[in-house]
């Protein structure tokens, strides 16, 4: 059903992690002539391991289960909190409210993840290119027409009906459109390294994802089993504590929190750290819109929220799908108005919202999840909803109400 000229493609799309791989995926099975332009080479490492499992309707649906369930990945159907003083919570078991497979989702090597979504996208009949740089993308008046990209040597235009940033962090479009807004109150470095040996839980919590406070609860660590008895571990916490003193050395600062840190220094105390230790910036933001004329945005490209539970990929998938279904109804329509590409705007902003409510009552020192939930338990479910990703309907953002009282939430 390809509607461009022979001289151009249906979608452009500005990288191949899992929100473009999923655009591309969709996009072509449909007989969209598709291209994903990727400035790395694949393998590549990537920060973001856990999903959750309301990831499982997209994979259905890309074709991906078979592959995920035939591969080593460790299953997560939970999800655990510990204290700043060492002290386990119960499990949060996603299975407990609803025992489907739907229920259990997976901890992922990124660097084989993200190669088997492009795999995938280009098995669906995209183009996928490696070591393309995209400069920048062409407007013509305010309509998006195509990208300006650097390969090798040389310089030259690609033209498209529509071009879909998914850049993830660099977000290019947002950036050179001059749309993107911080969040102020999210703004959050990260440490991160590979453990062999740590001490992992048995039976149904063996693949949970743990999230740990540090001692002053400024920050916290991840905890996230992966394949090969390694596990990623990260410390995510304010810069100026993560990137002051210590000789500015970030494997000192790593491992002297986790020595401070009673919940991970247990875990960790049979462990030896593989490789170096990474830096990254968690810093929290939004595009001030999903589309225009000729363009989408989707994934980070669009919006980067604080990593504490997970949604990263999650929500790069769903707003890859969502804006796939828009892209193609553009297309068979020749409407490729923002309003039109951006027809999954606010159902996709809704349910981030509710994803940053809940963000924000972690960072609350004076907050405790348990307390509330004992005070509470009718709201129990609605929590572990929105840590499964059950966030595109209109009964669990309930929670908010009564939590307001207790926590300075965000507004819309």
């Amino acid at each position: 059903m390809s509607t461009s000229g022979k001289d151009g493609y249906d979608c452009v799309i500005i990288g191949g992690g899992p929100a473009g791989a999923t655009v591309g995926a969709l996009l072509a099975s449909r007989g969209h002539r598709t291209l994903i332009l990727e400035r790395e080479h694949f393998p590549r490492p990537h920060i973001g391991e856990s999903l959750m499992p309301q990831t499982y309707s997209t994979f259905k649906r890309l074709g991906m289960l078979d592959k995920i369930r035939a591969s080593d990945f460790p299953r997560k159907e939970s999800v655990q909190f510990v204290s700043a003083g060492g002290k386990d919570s119960q499990p949060y078991y996603f299975t407990d409210r609803d025992p489907g497979e739907w229920s259990t989702t997976w901890q992922v090597p990124r660097d084989r993840f993200d190669q088997m979504m492009l795999d995938n996208a280009r098995d669906h009949g995209a183009e996928v290119r490696y070591g393309v740089r995209v400069e920048k993308v062409i407007f013509e008046a305010d309509c998006a027409k195509g990208v300006t990209v650097l390969d090798g040597a040389a310089t030259c235009d690609i033209h498209a009906s529509v071009v879909v940033d998914a850049s993830g962090t660099a977000a290019l479009l947002s950036r050179q459109l001059g749309i993107r807004e911080p969040e102020p109150r999210l703004q959050n470095g990260a440490i991160y390294a590979y453990y062999k040996g740590a001490r992992r839980d048995s039976g149904r919590n063996a693949g949970a994802t743990i999230i740990i406070h540090t001692q002053d609860r400024k920050g916290w660590f991840w905890f996230i089993p992966l394949p090969d008895d390694t596990t990623s571990v990260g410390l995510v916490a304010p810069p100026a504590d993560l990137f002051s003193g210590r000789g500015n050395d970030p494997l000192v600062t790593l491992e002297t929190e986790i020595a401070k840190c009673p919940g991970m220094k247990r875990r960790l105390a049979q462990a030896r750290r593989v490789g170096q230790a990474y830096v990254t910036s968690d810093f929290s933001y939004r595009a001030t819109r999903t589309a225009g004329h000729g363009w989408v945005l989707v994934g980070d490209a669009f919006s980067f929220l604080d990593p504490v539970y997970s949604s990263g990929v999650f929500l790069a998938l769903k707003s890859g799908e969502f804006a796939a279904d828009a892209i193609h109804d553009a297309l068979v329509a020749g409407d490729m108005s923002g309003k039109r590409l951006g027809a999954f705007e606010r159902k996709l902003t809704s349910g981030m919202h509710l994803m940053r409510q809940l963000v924000y009552a972690f960072y609350d020192t004076s907050f405790s999840f348990g307390r509330f939930a004992r005070e509470y338990p009718q709201y129990q479910d609605h929590i572990v909803r929105l840590l499964i990703g059950d966030v595109f309907n209109d009964e669990v953002g309930e929670v908010f109400g009564v939590m307001g009282d207790w926590v300075d939430l965000p507004p819309p």
